[in-house]
């Protein structure tokens, strides 16, 4: 089991949980199928992958507008994709294979960090 489908169910579940929701009570407000919303919540399938339908269920299940993105971004990450907003940005891009040998503890070059740095602290 893909280990960020089970804790995007996870925290589905619990937004759903904290809203004082069943699941067929938010699918009727989502539109969408009670099981298939079971199979996210359990990490077995992928949440939507269209971003308006997400910001919908973060309405609905009372995500504050601070964390939306981050809810959204979570979907993403969930199936897989890297967030829009970073695809976007062909800096950022660039960086990402250092970024991911820094995850998997493989040092990235000392132009590579200075490159990084750079981008973040212009964001």
């Amino acid at each position: 089991m893909n280990k960020n489908l089970k804790q995007f169910g996870e925290m589905m579940k619990a937004l759903r949980i904290n809203s004082q929701m069943g699941i067929r009570e938010v699918c009727k407000l989502t539109g969408y199928d009670p099981s298939n919303w079971s199979k996210i919540e359990r990490g077995l399938i992928s949440p939507p992958a269209d971003r308006k339908v997400l910001a919908n269920w973060g309405k609905i299940l009372k995500v504050k507008k601070d964390d939306l993105n981050q809810f959204i971004d979570e979907a993403q990450i969930a199936q897989g994709i890297i967030p829009d907003d970073m695809i976007d940005k062909r800096e950022m891009l660039e960086l990402m294979p250092a970024f991911f040998r820094t995850v998997r503890n493989r040092k990235p070059s000392k132009e590579e960090i200075d490159r990084l740095i750079k981008l973040i602290k212009s964001a």
